[in-house]
């Protein structure tokens, strides 16, 4: 097994270091590398997660790949045909792909097709999620008559907030922001019943979008363990936190110290480490019906 990749450093321009991904600067596109890095509670741990940026890069190019009449932002994806300077770092491959340079909506995209989270939170106090009413008596886990889209604004720092798709309309154009609240919609419905079919529940999930002229693009990562809520449809139960394929093991151990959520964190075990490599790559093999290539 490899060890865990939490920081990439090409002799490229660096156009942006996010969370887990390093994004370089190629003449007319960019360079996309996923890094092992995991985040919890908005603090970045250590140490990271062996392959997950494997993962994360993977699963999305099966979607991108699987929905290929929605544009996307892929240009390559195999690391042979990439630029020689970046062959030149092998390490980078399986993680990293070549993608359009575009405008990027500065919205996050959310659909949710059940109640839990921030939503299940607002719905509480208020029996609505992002301005949108709901019937009454339902709970944690709850399945949603309908998928409901619920953006977000992006912050740089911190959760992202919630906002109502008037306010949306209202930083991006309600043309665009009906366009790809019904995108986003479609999209979810797709994957959520392909993912059903594999035996696993997408519970909600983030889409990005980005503009070449007036062109919506299908763009960062699609369909993720981090960027959607994957449970194993057999341990589903309404009124309780379904286990998940993603970090859960990480922010389960977490709260049973009495680290305050500010950095820096507590060092992650290597037996949680371990168990949540085997998360992400079982969300490969569940979905995708193939093995990871590592």
């Amino acid at each position: 097994m490899s060890s865990a990749i939490s920081e990439t450093s090409l002799p490229l321009p660096l156009a942006r270091r996010g969370k887990v991904r390093d994004v370089y600067e190629l003449s007319d596109s960019f360079l996309f590398v996923a890094t092992d890095r995991i985040s919890a509670f908005d603090v970045v741990l250590s140490p990271g997660i062996p392959d997950k940026g494997k993962v994360l890069t993977q699963i999305s190019t099966f979607w991108f790949n699987k929905f290929h009449d929605v544009e996307n932002h892929l240009l390559e994806t195999d690391f042979d045909r990439f630029p020689s300077e970046v062959r030149a770092h092998p390490e980078l491959r399986g993680r990293s792909v070549l993608v359009k340079k575009c405008n990027v909506v500065p919205v996050e995209c959310v659909a949710r097709g059940y109640l839990v989270g921030s939503g299940l939170k607002e719905y509480k106090q208020s029996g609505t999620v992002c301005g949108i009413e709901l019937e009454p008596g339902l709970t944690t886990a709850s399945k949603l008559r309908t998928p409901i889209f619920t953006p977000a604004t992006k912050e740089e720092t911190g959760h992202d907030i919630n906002i109502s798709f008037e306010r949306m309309a209202e930083i991006v154009g309600k043309d665009l922001a009906t366009k790809l609240r019904d995108l986003t919609l479609s999209l979810y419905s797709r994957a959520a019943d392909f993912a059903l079919s594999r035996g696993i529940i997408i519970a909600d999930t983030k889409f990005e979008f980005g503009l070449i002229g007036d062109r919506v693009v299908w763009i960062d990562e699609a369909l993720t363990p981090d960027s959607s809520r994957f449970w194993p449809a057999d341990s589903y139960s309404v009124g309780q936190n379904p286990p998940s394929y993603d970090k859960q093991f990480v922010r389960d151990w977490l709260e049973t110290t009495d680290w305050d959520k500010n950095p820096p964190a507590p060092e992650l075990p290597q037996e949680v480490v371990m168990k949540t490599r085997e998360k992400y790559l079982e969300a490969y093999r569940v979905l995708t019906g193939e093995d990871l290539q590592v």
